[in-house]
């Protein structure tokens, strides 16, 4: 699914969307329409993937209410997953995207606890046997066709490579990353659109409210500039 091909799905669904739901879609097609001008800059085409996502699911909470994006971005899996149904999401997963899935689950460059371990974050020292019981897992996930619980693994590790690229935690281009966002970039390029197109399909369910939504500022008419009138002579 293409950027071309979701906005004229978009704009053919326009009138009937709810405005949450219209500002989210708008937004998030934007970005994967930038995401491909960029699809040879694999770091580049991360990023505006990214950024599609959570505009797609990013949720704007009410002050106290705390809950991580782990949570939300897991929501959103589930849901999108839910109302697919298995017809679309699994058989992308299990045929295009099974290689660089595979390729990020094994790369302990994307594994969280081994950056803790190697930063002297006390609690990290058996990093290697957090691994290895985190490739088991998606090894057994992978077995029983287990598409959420992939996803949710998959995601864990894209959101490592996200905060690398977005915090300057790498160099633009770099060789000794290339693997993982080549990786990153090419799942994020059949993902995003797919669940783009799934959230088209369902407007009705709930995708919470978006971050920052337009506001409409009036502007005060100003008087015309002229010259002041002067009050007439006395006498």
């Amino acid at each position: 699914m293409t950027s071309p091909a979701l906005a004229k799905k978009y704009d053919g669904l326009l009138d009937g969307l709810p405005e949450n739901l219209r500002l989210r879609l708008g937004r998030a097609i934007s970005w994967v329409e930038r995401a491909e001008r960029d699809s040879s800059d694999f770091d580049a085409a991360f990023v505006f993937y990214w950024i599609a996502l959570n505009a797609a699911c990013a949720e704007d909470r009410p002050e106290g209410y705390e809950r991580t994006e782990a949570e939300v971005r897991n929501r959103f899996l589930g849901q999108v997953l839910q109302l697919d149904g298995g017809r679309r999401v699994q058989p992308v997963m299990w045929r295009r995207l099974s290689a660089p899935i595979r390729s990020l689950i094994g790369n302990r460059f994307v594994f969280q606890p081994y950056w803790k371990h190697h930063n002297l974050v006390p609690g990290h020292e058996d990093w290697e046997g957090l691994f290895q019981r985190s490739q088991e897992i998606a090894n057994n996930a992978l077995e029983r066709g287990d598409t959420l619980a992939i996803l949710r693994i998959v995601f864990d590790r894209l959101y490592v490579l996200r905060n690398q690229l977005l915090h300057g935690g790498s160099t633009y281009s770099a060789p000794p990353n290339r693997t993982q966002v080549q990786a990153g970039a090419l799942i994020m390029a059949f993902l995003v659109p797919l669940f783009i197109d799934l959230m088209l399909e369902h407007p009705h369910s709930d995708w919470g409210s978006p971050y920052y939504p337009p506001v409409v500022v009036e502007v005060e008419e100003e008087e015309p500039e002229g010259e002041e009138e002067s009050s007439p002579p006395s006498g």
